[in-house]
């Protein structure tokens, strides 16, 4: 998979996970020893805004195993969140062109790292789709 190169798909699902994160962080309690970070559901729900349209498993399955590789994200006990090199591109990105286009350019500038070795199980990616639509929003079909 690492020597595909890097993927609009990848710079979709990072500036999914960035935005998410911003959005999510009311949803952390101070007194909770859950780390910050949010859910595979939150993840999905933005991506379906940016784009609407929600990214099939692989496809966040693939991205995420680029992204965790190259130290942008990381996902643990199920929590995505940005880390410090993901944040600092996300700071430095030029703005002026939609959010995924500058950082896909961000990141074609970036050494293609080893794939992470993150899976999303089927089970999972569909009980995320399902908790999103259970928010609301008619135009999921799980």
């Amino acid at each position: 998979m690492g020597q595909d190169g890097w993927r609009r798909s990848d710079a979709w699902i990072f500036v999914a996970v960035v935005m998410a994160n911003g959005a999510g962080r009311h949803m952390r309690s101070a007194t909770t020893r859950r780390p910050e970070g949010v859910r595979l559901a939150d993840v999905l729900s933005m991506a379906d805004h940016l784009r609407q349209v929600l990214p099939g498993r692989r496809e966040v399955e693939e991205a995420v195993r680029r992204l965790t590789g190259a130290d942008l994200i990381t996902v643990a006990d199920g929590w995505f969140r940005v880390t410090a090199s993901g944040a600092t591109m996300w700071r430095n990105r030029r703005s002026g062109v939609g959010a995924v286009d500058t950082v896909y350019t961000a990141l074609l500038r970036r050494p293609l790292p080893d794939d992470g070795e993150w899976t999303l199980d089927e089970a999972d990616h569909a009980a995320a789709i399902l908790e999103y639509a259970g928010r609301g929003d008619d135009r999921v079909q799980p």
